[in-house]
């Protein structure tokens, strides 16, 4: 069988295997198992040791035990509810074997009478008398039982003994791979096969074998699957010739000197790299990542500018209407009057919004701001020559490579997070994209200096607070729930509003999710204007709310969140010239790694270095504080733990894209490790 037809036996449906029926293999899809492919990486937890056979003079209570029996009288009870029961024995002894809920042709047909049999299940002792009951492994052939049978985590309703036959069915049938990897690279993994790899996988005395050859070459072949989807993508982007945006940087420069601030080192290196690419024949496909409050948005609205200046239309997307409308009275603020700007969302008025939309396709706007609905199919746009997305974290690869396609030849693409990742991440996640990255932050802003505190000393944290608001400071007071929860011990957001409104009367205000969009605006509004001293929020106020006058912020039940997240929670002060303070608020009963989380955040406030304490602590899967496009990145591997695997996996793609190297020899490779869907058109 060529690789061809491997791949397409691999990724068929479960219903071609023997004994998966549809019951079984809709089973099977609930836990998102949909082809033989993804049945072998579901890998074995632990086993259970049949090989050793006994006797029933030496039967162990409670264990499971093997040995080899003579049937020799049924009882079959008349009465529907008592059991069926075998009686059987060997030369030390009796043993009954008991069956619920089984007929009697089907107990006669595996236990016959006076024929030696092997029988393997977990031994009970009933008046007297050794059982097992319900035996699921019953056979004239001993081969067939005395093994280490594996247990997976099963879904309801497949047996072990059925799962096992499965995945032995699957592994006994697949055919040798033509290999794909040099000799050079087979040799870092002991000469390994796929094929060979894969059987290596699942063998019981390989459960949890992380650093053996078999498992880190297959380790290594999904890393280099991804980062091969990824190199495809970029070579392809870079082969769409676009129209140069051709501008003058005067223009630039003189908003830029309107400013009452400088631009960082950063700031100015990452700007050029964007001019670069807006004013080169080559599509721009960029991500933009900074730390919290390292001034992306400037960055961003300053190549906007340019491309408007180039007769081009652009459109800014932000995942919340707060965020959209801050950048939305940033570009105001700061533009010319001759740039027509706009925001539109889900909840523009009709009358608005069509409005809207009919001067988009006329080119009469020049700049649009606004959330997802931005994109919708029926806006169209004249001239779209830029595409920028805030806080893109929810897209992945195949929404970001839709988003290119969108816009069209001739319109760049520049995606920005706030959220720091380690290197090994970036490569993962954003490998399709070239990428410029803002460490320096602002010379004016001051250190946020984070304390930690026990909410039992909530007095002295209120006393604090007291202090700040006779300096006409503003504080910002966060909760994990809106109200409360029976089953969560975390302080609501309702609750604490109306503890600390009867502390500060007139003083505060809330909001959450649940808040309606016009009041949303209303209380950020009155805060903005320091009508209303402290905004008790949920996490909502994590991405991109800039109040310079806010100062303090109060994260209760802090140890409940990650690293990364209360990084960005804590970035929503220190925006202005004073002095800023983040309290964290946690129970006396801290687990270690909640008390190590705390003491990071304490000690640094450089978002990369803690994304990497982060990712050390609380594993790749959920990093950022959410979870990445719903599922887990890799199978089998890991970012932290196989770090060598990707810095080789990047070395042979760089090789690879020196050489301009033809990579049909991983089509296979890319196609099975789930990128089909990607790269169907690419490949």
């Amino acid at each position: 069988m060529d690789n061809n037809n491997t791949y397409k036996y691999l990724l068929s449906d479960l219903k071609n295997l023997k004994g998966v029926g549809l019951k079984t293999s809709n089973i099977l899809k609930k836990k998102r198992i949909s082809n033989i492919f993804d049945l072998l990486w579901k890998l074995p937890k632990s086993y259970t040791d049949r090989s050793i056979s006994t006797k029933v003079k030496d039967l162990k209570i409670g264990e499971v035990q093997t040995l080899s029996i003579i049937p020799y009288k049924y009882n079959f009870p008349r009465i529907r509810k008592l059991p069926n029961k075998v009686y059987c024995r060997d030369n030390t002894g009796e043993l009954e074997c008991i069956f619920f809920n089984s007929y009697e042709g089907y107990v006669k047909k595996i236990l016959p009478l006076n024929k030696k049999i092997t029988v393997s299940g977990k031994v009970s002792y009933f008046k007297n008398k050794y059982q097992i009951t319900n035996p699921k492994y019953i056979s004239e052939d001993a081969t067939l039982i005395k093994n280490k049978h594996n247990k997976y985590s099963l879904t309801e309703g497949i047996s072990e003994k059925v799962y096992n036959n499965i995945i032995k069915q699957i592994l006994s049938n697949i055919p040798k791979l033509k290999e794909w990897h040099s000799s050079k690279i087979l040799e870092r993994f002991g000469n390994i096969s796929w094929n060979e790899a894969i059987i290596n996988l699942h063998k019981p005395e390989n459960i949890g074998k992380y650093k053996t050859n078999f498992y880190e070459r297959l380790a290594y072949d999904e890393i280099l699957a991804s980062f091969l989807v990824h190199s495809e993508i970029r070579k392809k982007i870079k082969k769409i010739k676009k129209l140069k945006k051709i501008f003058n940087l005067k223009n630039q420069n003189k908003i830029l000197s309107k400013l009452d601030f400088k631009l960082t080192n950063d700031q100015n290196k990452t700007l050029k790299e964007i001019n670069y690419d807006l004013m080169s024949n080559q599509k721009m496909f960029r991500l933009l990542q900074g730390d919290v409050g390292s001034g992306k948005t400037i960055v961003s609205l300053m190549a906007a500018y340019n491309v408007v200046k180039a007769g081009f239309q652009v459109a800014i997307m932000a995942p919340t209407e707060i965020l959209s409308r801050q950048h939305f009275f940033l570009a105001k603020k700061i533009f010319d009057k001759d740039i027509k700007i706009e925001i539109l969302s889900s909840k523009s008025e009709l009358k608005k919004r069509n409005k809207i939309v009919k001067k988009l396709s006329s080119n009469e706007i020049h700049i649009i701001f606004g959330t997802h609905a931005i994109f919708q199919k029926k806006i169209k746009f004249k001239k779209l020559g830029l595409i920028i997305i805030d806080e893109q974290h929810k897209f992945g690869v195949n929404q970001r490579k839709k988003l290119s396609d969108k816009g069209g030849d001739n319109c760049d693409v520049l995606l920005m997070s706030a959220t720091p990742i380690p290197r090994t991440l970036t490569m993962t996640i954003y490998g399709d994209m070239d990428l410029s990255i803002i460490r320096e932050k602002p010379k004016s802003r001051q250190e946020i200096i984070t304390y930690s505190k026990l909410d039992s000393k909530i007095d002295e944290v209120i006393k604090f607070i007291k202090k700040e608001l006779n300096d006409d400071n503003q504080i910002f007071w966060v909760c994990p729930l809106i109200d409360e929860s029976k089953k969560i011990d975390h302080e609501s957001a309702n609750k604490k509003y109306q503890f600390l409104d009867k502390i500060f009367p007139n003083k505060v205000s809330i909001l959450h999710g649940k808040t309606e969009v016009l009041e949303k605006e209303k209380i950020l509004n009155k805060f903005l204007k320091n009508e209303i001293k402290i905004l008790v929020s949920t996490t909502i106020i994590e991405v991109g709310i800039d109040f310079p006058n806010a100062n303090v912020i109060v994260i209760e039940n802090a140890n409940k969140f990650g690293l990364s997240q209360l990084h960005q929670l804590r970035g929503r002060v220190g925006r202005g010239k004073k002095q800023s303070t983040c309290i964290l608020m946690f129970k006396s009963t801290l687990s270690d790694n909640a008390k190590k989380r705390i003491n990071i955040l304490k000690n640094s406030t450089d978002g990369f270095e803690i994304s990497e304490e982060d990712m050390k602590l609380r594993g790749f899967g959920d990093i950022l504080g959410f979870k990445q496009s719903g599922n887990k990145i890799f199978k089998l591997a890991d970012p932290i733990h196989n770090s060598d695997l990707f810095i080789l996996a990047e070395k042979e793609i760089k090789k690879l894209e020196k050489a301009n190297q033809d990579i049909d020899k991983y089509k296979t490779l890319m196609k099975l490790y789930d990128q089909a869907d990607v790269i169907n058109d690419i490949v």
